[in-house]
């Protein structure tokens, strides 16, 4: 009984030793069917190939390692990804023989050529360029300050908005893509990530020259201002007349009447206009005398005149005597029988 354990025991080495290793092939890029296998050390591994209705193909491509093959390229037409794959890989006796589906088993390049822009709407925007336009669906994964990874899936579109990013802060962004569900993907078999796209602060790429043509835009202006400020402050405490429009003088309540002047700001010819004149012509008035008709006899036509005049403000004073003598003379030569 322990002789016939011993025997099967050599046979089962004996036969796992023959066998060659797994074969594990997938469709890269919808343009050739890649194949490998686990590496050894025993010598090289011979690969055909075929598809269903067509003649064996023998690798014309192999995948180098150190010292041995580890895989085989080869030529694929779109639709054959839907027919049955056959391989064969064999050494000498070893030999290993097997079926593949290849219609989900299709893994797509990474996208190229990721930019980042700085856009009008201050929204940050990433875009790129990926080999197939249908059937793609991609994936974004973002960072910020080298925190964790933040994964947002976009289905058609070929870029993607940050909004309102920090100019503080770095960003750094990387895409994946696969083919859709849609198409015959499946939803393991993902593209290498990316290049990283950067924008921020210590920033080398060639992305992140918009963010700092805007940085150095907000020195400039932010210089400007402070000139223009310096500036004006120094044309406010030069002219007081400038400096009275811009910033009015706030009135202090008071019921003191000099404070209320104070109020005002008049020019100082305006305030000498508004003073009292003393050095006006004085009017002197006299005091208004009654005579009678009897009395008239007596007092001559000069009295008589002087005494019917109240204010000497009518132009003719007592000083002022009339200027021809004969009409004088011919009043005060007046007979009793004139008189009425």
């Amino acid at each position: 009984m322990l002789a016939l354990l011993l025997l099967l025991c050599c046979l089962n080495g004996y036969l796992l030793a023959n066998k060659a290793p797994d074969v594990d092939c997938l469709v890269v890029d919808l343009k050739y069917v890649s194949c490998s296998w686990k590496k050894t050390t025993d010598g090289n591994y011979t690969f055909t190939s075929w598809f269903e209705k067509e003649t064996v193909h023998e690798c014309v491509e192999y995948l180098p390692g150190n010292s041995t093959h580890t895989g085989c390229n080869r030529p694929y037409v779109e639709t054959q990804r839907f027919d049955t794959f056959h391989t064969v890989l064999q050494r000498g006796d070893e030999r290993q023989e097997q079926e593949h589906q290849l219609k989900m088993k299709v893994k797509l390049n990474p996208p190229t050529n990721v930019t980042v822009k700085y856009g009008s709407d201050q929204n940050l925007w990433f875009y790129w360029n990926q080999t197939h336009k249908k059937c793609v669906e991609s994936e974004v994964r973002y960072r910020k300050k080298q925190m964790k990874w933040e994964h947002s899936r976009v289905f058609t579109d070929k870029s993607y908005c940050i909004n309102l990013p920090s100019n503080n802060s770095r960003y750094e962004l990387q895409v994946r893509n696969k083919l859709d569900g849609g198409c015959g993907g499946a939803p393991d078999y993902w593209s290498e990530w990316s290049e990283p796209a950067i924008w921020g602060s210590n920033n080398s790429t060639e992305s992140n020259h918009s963010g700092g043509s805007m940085s150095v835009w907000s020195l400039v202006w932010y210089v400007m201002g402070a000139i223009v400020l310096i500036l004006l402050v120094m044309m406010l405490l030069h002219h007081e007349r400038l400096r009275i429009i811009l910033i009015p003088v706030v009135p202090k309540p008071s019921l003191v009447t000099h404070d209320i002047e104070e109020w005002f700001q008049f020019s100082k010819s305006l305030k000498e206009g508004f003073k009292t004149n003393y050095n006006e012509r004085a009017c002197p008035v006299r005091e208004y005398i009654y005579v009678s008709q009897s009395d008239s006899d007596s007092i001559d036509s000069v009295s008589l005149s002087v005494s019917t005049d109240q204010t000497d403000c009518s132009g003719f004073t007592a000083a002022d005597g009339p200027k021809d003598p004969s009409d004088t003379q011919s009043s005060s030569n007046i007979s009793p029988e004139e008189k009425p």
